[in-house]
């Protein structure tokens, strides 16, 4: 799955070819979450509060190239 970003042990992918509501997908020490264009939780889970609020920080600037691809 192409990496879009990686920032402080984060790495976020997002495959262009997926179905279902639009949505990328997140790493973090092992844990991985799926997380909607806005940053809400799909699936999976991520324990780091402080990494749960980077990602949806992160979501919340990127969100347009987010819904381009």
């Amino acid at each position: 799955m192409p990496v879009v970003s990686a920032f402080f042990g984060i790495i976020v992918r997002m495959y262009y070819r997926e179905h279902g509501v639009a949505h990328f997908h997140a790493e973090y020490q092992g844990q991985q979450a799926n997380f909607t264009i806005d940053g809400e939780i799909l699936a999976g889970s991520i324990q780091s509060k402080t990494a749960l609020r980077l990602v949806k920080e992160w979501a919340s600037i990127h969100g347009a190239e987010l819904q381009l691809n």
